[in-house]
């Protein structure tokens, strides 16, 4: 049996890790792929120590750093449940109280299972979808939800982005540099990304057609897209010729794995107090599919710290 079991391979599994094998526990780390959504981020300029990096560059350093420390980790692997074996769901306000004996046995699609006194959740998100017509028929045939992996096979060719967040923003900016023309849609009448990357795209005003308050209704092509159609802010119908569409409207938590009797927010996401606990004793959540308040990488990788070392009293006190 694990001291502890990581599921989830970016940020805040990568961190997990590190902590729970320099505390010398017996601990394995189980994803599958390693990566996550920073390995389909652009341009990231805004991890400590890095200055301007790429979202592949750096999960490619999380990765040397786990073998530098030679934590074993298994990819490839699609977890369906996670159960905790014995002790009933508390509360956070008990949630210290480690004084019965437990263990999580956790299954996975290949009929692998683990066993583990402690886990920690760091699976991410997952796109979002529009739910337009054609959305799901022209997906990998123009439709795309990650600019990082599919831009490069637009280049020279006209493109729509469809988001008005930091994903989409840096979808834009990456068409820029590859794309012909990149139309950007946003259904609000602002973005609500970081400014300088709002100030970038609207500079590049030779390559780049903004659109506010469009709202996309359909996807269209034939063997492949070849456009889309969009409402205006005055309500009348539109449409663009496009040779592909990059989707970023947001993430959905992949909080699927856990168990009904773990507390999740109306949006899916963990719920965890400060210290990474869910309302499970031993079973820690960290990262982008908790309900913490920002996304972001630098967090995911301070969360993974936090529940590693809350694990490990949470393990002490077992003993």
């Amino acid at each position: 049996m694990l001291d502890l079991l990581i599921i989830g391979g970016s940020a805040a599994a990568t961190t997990a890790g590190i902590y729970g094998i320099r505390r010398g526990l017996n601990l394995k780390i189980i994803t599958k792929e390693f990566g996550g959504e920073v390995a389909t981020s652009g341009e990231i300029g805004n991890w400590p120590g890095d200055g301007m990096t790429d979202g592949i560059a750096l999960s490619d350093k999380f990765k040397k750093h786990l073998e530098y420390y030679k934590v074993d980790m298994e990819e490839g692997v699609t977890v369906k449940s996670i159960v905790r074996v014995s002790d009933p769901v508390k509360s956070f306000n008990k949630a210290q109280d480690h004084g019965a004996s437990g263990y999580f046995n956790v299954s996975t699609e290949k009929g692998m299972d683990y066993t583990a006194k402690a886990v920690i959740v760091a699976t991410g998100v997952h796109p979002r979808e529009l739910n337009v017509a054609g959305e799901k028929e022209y997906r990998n045939k123009g439709v795309s939800y990650c600019s990082t992996c599919d831009m490069p096979l637009f280049a020279g060719k006209t493109v729509a982005v469809i988001g008005g967040g930091n994903s989409a923003l840096e979808s834009g900016l990456m068409g820029v540099d590859i794309a012909k023309k990149v139309y950007v849609i946003n259904k609000n009448a602002f973005f609500k990304g970081e400014d300088v990357l709002i100030k970038k795209l609207e500079s590049a005003k030779e390559k780049v057609r903004i659109l506010y308050e469009a709202k996309t209704t359909e996807i269209v092509g034939d063997k492949f897209v070849t456009g889309f159609k969009y409402n205006d802010k005055d309500g009348k119908e539109q449409k663009l010729n496009v040779d592909g569409i990059f989707i970023h409207i947001g993430s959905i938590p992949n909080s699927h794995v856990v168990s009904e009797e773990v507390e999740r927010d109306k949006f899916g996401a963990i719920k965890v107090n400060l210290n990474c606990e869910t309302n499970i004793p031993g079973l820690y959540a960290a990262g982008d599919v908790t309900d913490v308040s920002f996304k972001q990488i630098v967090i995911a990788a301070g969360q993974g710290c936090i529940a590693a070392l809350s694990a490990v009293q949470y393990l002490n006190k077992l003993k």
